[in-house]
């Protein structure tokens, strides 16, 4: 007699292609946050003896703005770094300045949405052949960057967790106000473009009535001419 065949046990389903799975759709607006969270770095460039450089950003209105600045004496030189910093607003009003700067911290808020520049003035003499130049490094943070969490923690006696969904919510919250902001600035676009348009309609309207208003009275005039001439009847 033959041998039965022996049972295999059942295969589990297959799962389906792009089907999505549960618990991951939710961490993609949190990984978004930590990508955009990323801190800046600092920005560093060469000062040349006499010379003046700048540095501009756009920022928020009610924005606390800090930074840290380091001035390097070039390598060889006796007298020392020395070089000047100012950082005004598109009105030219100081918000901090500092004359023989080396090395230092700033703050402050804005109070509308404005440019605001940090300019540094070398005072060291031109070099002749190939003196080094001044290093100069910068690292400006403004929003979320700029707020001190350890502080808050300590005060508020947050735990780690904590402090970084505080951290988050501030840069979520920081983010609505970018969108909210950009939806404003293209609502007025709108409105101007649209009143642009609306004058630019009129004024073809009134050109060609002009148009209009000149040829029939060019018409006219020059068949009273011809008239007068006795060219025409």
């Amino acid at each position: 007699m033959p041998m039965p065949m022996p049972m295999l046990p059942p295969m589990p389903p297959l799962p389906l292609l792009g089907r999505p799975r549960l618990g991951r759709a939710p961490l993609l607006p949190l990984l978004l946050l930590l990508l955009l969270a990323d801190p800046a770095r600092p920005i560093s460039f060469q000062l040349p003896g006499k010379t003046r450089k700048c540095l501009r950003e756009e920022i928020h209105r009610d924005t606390l703005v800090t930074g840290e600045y380091e001035i390097g004496a070039p390598p060889g030189s006796s007298t020392g770094p020395s070089a000047n910093l100012k950082i005004t607003d598109s009105a030219g009003h100081i918000l901090y300045a500092k004359e023989d700067a080396t090395k230092g911290k700033f703050a402050f808020t804005t109070e509308d949405y404005d440019m605001f520049e940090a300019c540094f003035e070398s005072k060291l003499p031109v070099g002749t052949g190939r003196m080094p130049d001044q290093l100069v490094t910068l690292d400006m943070k403004h929003g979320v960057e700029a707020k001190n969490y350890e502080e808050i923690a300590k005060v508020e006696k947050l735990k780690p967790l904590e402090v970084e969904l505080r951290r988050l919510e501030d840069l979520s919250e920081s983010i609505v106000n970018d969108f909210a902001y950009m939806k404003k600035r293209e609502e007025e676009m709108r409105d101007t473009n649209e009143s642009t348009n609306t004058r630019v309609l009129y004024f073809s309207i009134f050109s060609m009535c002009c148009l209009i208003g000149l040829a029939t009275w060019q018409v006219f005039y020059l068949r009273r001419f011809f008239k007068a001439k006795k060219l025409i009847e």
